[in-house]
C-alpha cells in the first residue's frame, strides 16, 4: 500500500460542526471506501437513529460519540451486506509477530498482524466494532486498509 493508503482513517469533521456528519477524505484511492461508508452513515444519522431533531439538525448536531456509533453502524452494515447477510468478517491489528516471512514473502509488519474475527449475527459485528472504533478511526490505526480487508475477508475470496 502507498503511504497515502496507510495513512487513511476514518476521520470525521469537528463535532457539533456544520459537516459533523461528514468524513474527511485526503486524495488518492480511498475516496471510494469513504464514500460507500459516507453513504451508510448519512443515512443511519437520517433514518435510523433516535432524535426529535429535523433532518439537517440530525446531521448537524452530532457529537463525537455519535460519529463513532454511526462510523461503527455503517462498518457493519457495509461488511453484513458483503457477506451476503449471513457473515461479516472484521480485521483487527494484534501484538507484533516473531515469526520469519515465507519464501518470496517480503514482510511489511503490518498484513502479519492482522486477526481476523468472524461474526454470524449483525448485532455483535456491530457491537464488536463499536468497542474497537478507535481501530478504525484513530490517526495511524491504517482503519481503511482495515476495512478494505475486512469487505474481502466478508465476501470470501471465491465470491
Amino acid at each position: 500500500f502507498s503511504c497515502e493508503w496507510a495513512a487513511a482513517h476514518f476521520r470525521f469533521h469537528p463535532p457539533h460542526s456544520d459537516l459533523a456528519y461528514a468524513l474527511q477524505a485526503g486524495k488518492g484511492g480511498t475516496r471510494a471506501i469513504l464514500a460507500a461508508v459516507q453513504a451508510h452513515i448519512i443515512t443511519y444519522l437520517l433514518f435510523t437513529r433516535e432524535t426529535e431533531c429535523t433532518h439537517l439538525e440530525r446531521l448537524c448536531r452530532v457529537g463525537r460519540w455519535e460519529q463513532g456509533q454511526a462510523l461503527a453502524t455503517a462498518l457493519a452494515e457495509t461488511l453484513w451486506a458483503a457477506g451476503g447477510g449471513g457473515r461479516a468478517v472484521v480485521c483487527l491489528v494484534t501484538a507484533p509477530i516473531t515469526t520469519m516471512p515465507r519464501e518470496g514473502y517480503r514482510a511489511n509488519s503490518f498484513t502479519e498482524r492482522i486477526r481476523l474475527f468472524e461474526f454470524s449475527e449483525k448485532a455483535a459485528a456491530q457491537g464488536f466494532i463499536s468497542d474497537h472504533i478507535n481501530c478504525f478511526k484513530g490517526e495511524g490505526s491504517h482503519g481503511v486498509i482495515l476495512f478494505l480487508y475486512s469487505l474481502l475477508f466478508s465476501r470470501t475470496l471465491e465470491r
